[in-house]
């Protein structure tokens, strides 16, 4: 594969009315977890929604392992590798745990298809012993750590080569935002995936993050290696305040 994973050119998006992302240009290298910080507001969230074809961008360029996804439907942004586990998590509540994973292979068809997905599915059990414990419970009955893993289990059933990932550890105690984020590193050396990471806890993303760039009312303002962004006296001031890490 030549050039970047993800690839973003002067990308212009819009959120009703409100200019949330400014000619943003961004690259995620295949391999790199790469971490986008920002304030609320900032247009994190929008961005993401438009990589993965859920709001289509005025105008830019987006392209996956050099291939074209601007306007592309996000069941074809999945086919081609890209999963997104958004804000929330957004588990069928109702639904088992091993249905809600089932769900998230729904691009893979055919016999080998559905091969495919039953490999990964071992493959998730294993990494996430406490999925294989409750695959018969109800997805909404889980805590909320555990539904962050099924979330993350539920986006590598499509098979991505790309993980998307929106405010892991949003609402999450400090012990679990650790464990959360050991994962990411996890998928990233085991599975080879690549990530693109935006969260709140900015310490947090960027202690796992290679690189890191902070947008700010829809602007990248700062970019370069997550240790040089950790180490900024800006950076630190607006974003790092406070660890809410358990170290």
């Amino acid at each position: 594969m030549s050039g970047p994973m993800l690839a973003l050119k002067n990308v212009d998006v819009f959120y009703g009315k409100i200019h949330a992302a400014r000619r943003v240009s961004l690259h995620v290298k295949a391999g790199e977890i790469v971490a986008l910080i920002g304030g609320n507001g900032a247009g994190k969230t929008t961005l993401l929604t438009a990589v993965s074809g859920l709001l289509r961008p005025a105008g830019g360029e987006i392209a996956l392992a050099g291939e074209s996804i601007l306007g592309l439907a996000p069941e074809r942004v999945v086919r081609l590798g890209l999963s997104h586990v958004p804000e929330g998590r957004l588990v069928f509540s109702p639904l088992s745990v091993e249905d809600n994973l089932r769900l998230g292979a729904y691009t893979r068809r055919g016999r080998e298809g559905r091969e495919a997905a039953a490999r990964t599915l071992a493959r998730i059990y294993e990494m996430f012993p406490v999925l294989a414990e409750r695959r018969a419970q109800a997805a909404g009955t889980l805590s909320g750590g555990e539904q962050q893993m099924l979330a993350l289990g539920r986006a590598l059933m499509a098979g991505p080569r790309l993980l998307l990932l929106d405010e892991p550890g949003m609402g999450l105690a400090p012990l679990v935002v650790r464990d959360i984020f050991r994962l990411i590193v996890r998928l990233r050396d085991e599975l080879g995936l690549t990530v693109l990471l935006v969260e709140q806890n900015a310490r947090s993303a960027l202690r796992i993050a290679d690189r890191g760039y902070v947008l700010e009312t829809g602007r990248i303002i700062l970019q370069g290696p997550a240790d040089e962004l950790l180490a900024n006296k800006d950076v630190q001031r607006a974003y790092l305040g406070r660890d809410l890490d358990a170290r």
